[in-house]
């Protein structure tokens, strides 16, 4: 069973010290030969062939990133300390830069006046781009009682090209946008809930 659960960030002293630690060939090899348990630096040296200050220079470095862990400490027959590492017995889970809530409201802010000025733009020029419109509603006729006559006042408003009104235009894209933005703030502050640091060391 994960005794820890550690989240990292790219650029965080601890993600430098792994970075460090993990930068050469022969320090993967001391991780895997870790992987069938506790062993001394003495240990490492002899069944990798290695001198055993490689060995204590590597091993070092993994202790000090906390990729390993001083399992027990035993003493030599001459009366001498003698360290057994093994594996850190944790998750390392890498997440991009946590951002706080504050700076994905103001992001979300700045979106927001983007798309009423967009909206705002598109009032001011659609005018001009679109055809003339023959929105002018049609003249009932006499009163004939004839359903169908009356009908006529009840049809939507089309220009001549079928387009509609520039109002209807701009405001299905401004509630359209704001229903992205909208489900992309919800996402994102759902996202940063569940990377808090705070709530990743109460679930440990």
């Amino acid at each position: 069973m994960v005794d820890d659960v550690v989240v990292i960030q790219p650029g965080d002293e601890r993600g430098q010290k792994i970075a460090r630690a993990m930068a050469s060939q022969t320090a993967n090899a001391i991780i895997q030969a870790f992987g069938g348990g506790p062993l001394t630096s003495s240990e490492v040296a002899r069944q990798m062939k290695i001198p055993i200050t490689t060995a204590s220079y590597h091993i070092e470095n993994l202790l000090a990133a906390g990729l390993l862990e001083v399992m027990e400490t035993r003493w030599s027959e001459k009366g001498r300390e003698v360290k057994v590492y093994g594996l850190a017995n944790q998750v390392l889970i890498i997440a991009p830069p946590a951002s706080d809530l504050r700076s994905v409201l103001q992001k979300y802010a700045t979106l927001f006046g983007i798309v009423v000025l967009a909206s705002l733009g598109l009032w001011a020029i659609l005018p001009a781009v679109l055809p003339p419109s023959w929105d002018v509603p049609p003249v009932p006729r006499a009163a004939s009682g004839n359903k169908e006559d009356f009908s006529t006042l009840q049809s939507p408003t089309f220009d001549a090209a079928g387009v509609p009104p520039v109002h209807d235009l701009v405001m299905g894209f401004f509630f359209g946008a704001c229903a992205v933005l909208l489900a992309l703030l919800v996402y994102e502050v759902y996202y940063w809930w569940r990377t808090s640091p705070r709530r990743v060391e109460k679930e440990q």
